[in-house]
């Protein structure tokens, strides 16, 4: 999985980094803009975005602001403090989640298209719910892991 993500990530911005490039060129330097570049950069961007949001919810590496572990001094207490954020985050997470469902009915439902290229949007709006999907799934992992590290005293 670990492989997957790091080509899967490095693929969508070096044709997002592409995309930009040609726009700035053709528009820019050769001053003839390439109608539609936008409307297709959208779908690469926006799963870049998400995708890069799972990627950093599998390592725990969100940026926290966790003032409470400047007071808490035992690995204990920081274990239950980790418990109570990834419990926070896991009930944001599915209220945000529910809404994900329901916008993605409607985009179903309704299939907006592009405006040039006419390409469904349906294909980019998607990725929000798979991205916040994935997202609780590694919230909860790290939630049990937090949880058996409390019960067994090991660093989660």
């Amino acid at each position: 999985m670990d492989i997957f993500s790091k080509y899967l990530l490095t693929g969508l911005i070096c044709i997002v980094a592409l995309g930009q490039f040609v726009q700035v060129i053709t528009r820019y330097v050769l001053q003839v803009p390439v109608m539609g570049l936008e409307e297709t950069m959208l779908y690469p961007t926006v799963w870049l975005y998400i995708l890069g949001s799972v990627n950093a919810s599998r390592e725990n590496s969100h940026i926290r602001a966790n003032v409470l572990e400047i007071f808490i001094k035992t690995p204990r207490g920081h274990a239950i403090l980790a418990v109570i954020g990834e419990i926070i985050s896991l009930v944001v997470g599915l209220w945000l989640l529910s809404w994900a469902w329901d916008y993605t009915r409607y985009a179903w439902r309704v299939w907006r298209e592009s405006p040039t290229l006419y390409i469904p949007t349906f294909y980019s709006d998607i990725a929000l719910l798979i991205g916040l999907g994935l997202m609780m799934v590694y919230t909860a992992w790290h939630l049990f892991r937090h949880i058996h590290s409390l019960r067994t005293g090991e660093p989660a």
